[in-house]
């Protein structure tokens, strides 16, 4: 499988500086990562909420190593937040944020994290929108639930992110799915150890219709976060046993990846939100998207070939 080899060359200084070299790349790159500043993402965002759609954005950037890096991700956050006030456009565009950007694994990372995104879920709650914090590898989690756990003291709509290939995941989809709570599922895009994971797809599929059951089941308000069509259909029979509207879940999908797809559930009335990044540190979300589906790696692959 290169789904794991891909994963493992995401951390490789060797591999990064190969990628990010290659001439193709940017031109590969822009089709998951459509700008690097806050001015090339504001057209992106007027075009597709014009098209019926909501957005979720993400400031690329995990390998903070000081203090001052992670200072300088909150503040990309808050310039963002101050130019989507000026569009007045609500709840159809909030932001998800990695804590490893926020300094997680730095020394007394945990209270650096929080007290960095905290003024970035204060910021976009002024605006009348939200932030949903997004599930890294395993060795986090336990943070970053807590930190979850204590935002929402204030600020009860920040959602968080549950992978259905961790073992654990079935019982945090319990915990989360009470009334007011926002909970992403994904299928996870990390490489993990046997130990705590699901290695193989079959497994992975199975876990992710169990945990969504669980959200469907409970009172909280399930984000759908997966491309693959059978699970999308599995997602709209749950919820349909469920009793649950419309307005009562959402399908959430890549920027870049099956766009006619999100232009396609929304003019069925479901609410389609695309998670669309943006930044210049982009390589380590980049090789993620490749690792996720064979077809972005093949796109990659062939660009390489037909540009080379």
């Amino acid at each position: 499988m290169l789904g794991p080899v891909i994963l493992a060359a995401s951390r490789s200084d060797r591999m990064r500086r190969l990628v990010t070299a290659a001439p193709v790349t940017k031109q590969v790159v822009d089709r998951f990562i459509p700008g690097e500043g806050v001015d090339d993402i504001v057209p992106i965002i007027e075009d597709l909420t014009a098209r019926g759609l909501q957005l979720t954005m993400d400031v690329v950037g995990e390998d903070i190593t000081t203090p001052e890096q992670a200072y300088a991700a909150r503040d990309a956050y808050l310039a963002l937040i101050d130019r989507l006030a000026l569009l007045d456009l609500g709840e159809k565009v909030e932001m998800s944020v990695k804590l490893s950007m926020f300094g997680q694994a730095l020394d007394g990372g945990h209270e650096l994290a929080l007290s960095n995104v905290r003024p970035v879920v204060e910021a976009a709650a002024a605006i009348g929108t939200t932030v949903t914090l997004d599930a890294e590898d395993h060795t986090t989690l336990d943070s970053m639930f807590a930190i979850h756990e204590e935002l929402r003291k204030d600020f009860p709509q920040t959602g968080c992110v549950i992978q259905a290939y961790l073992f654990r995941t079935e019982a945090d989809a319990r915990r989360l799915a009470a009334a007011g709570s926002r909970v992403r599922l994904v299928k996870g895009a990390y490489k993990e150890p046997a130990e705590v994971a699901y290695q193989q797809k079959h497994e992975i599929d199975k876990a992710y219709v169990r945990v969504l059951r669980t959200l469907m089941e409970g009172d909280g308000y399930p984000m759908i976060g997966s491309h693959d069509p059978r699970l999308i259909a599995i997602a709209q029979e749950l919820a349909h046993r469920a009793g649950r509207k419309l307005d009562e879940y959402e399908f959430q999908m890549l920027y870049g990846i099956r766009s006619e797809e999100h232009l396609r559930l929304a003019a069925e009335g479901h609410r389609m939100r695309v998670y669309t990044a943006y930044g210049t540190d982009w390589y380590g979300y980049f090789m993620r998207r490749l690792a996720e589906k064979p077809a972005n790696l093949r796109f990659f692959l062939r660009s390489m070939v037909s540009t080379g």
